[in-house]
């Protein structure tokens, strides 16, 4: 990641937050296309968050059910 790049995510990001938790909330209402426009990175790294994205929501309804 560029250092112009992650200045400009540092500006958005919440005191305390992770940068993955900052593009996990910035993601919730955005298609993979504005996360990667936004965060720039690659269309690989966000189908693969998306993945452990439903991964976890898996487990967390199998949680609940039981």
């Amino acid at each position: 990641m560029s250092e112009e790049r992650k200045r400009k995510l540092e500006a958005v990001k919440r005191e305390g937050e992770t940068f993955d938790e900052l593009l996990d909330r910035i993601e919730v209402d955005r298609t993979a296309a504005d996360v990667e426009a936004m965060a720039g990175v690659g269309q690989e790294w966000i189908e693969a968050h998306m993945r452990r994205e439903r991964l976890a929501e898996g487990f967390d309804e199998n949680l609940e059910g039981t």
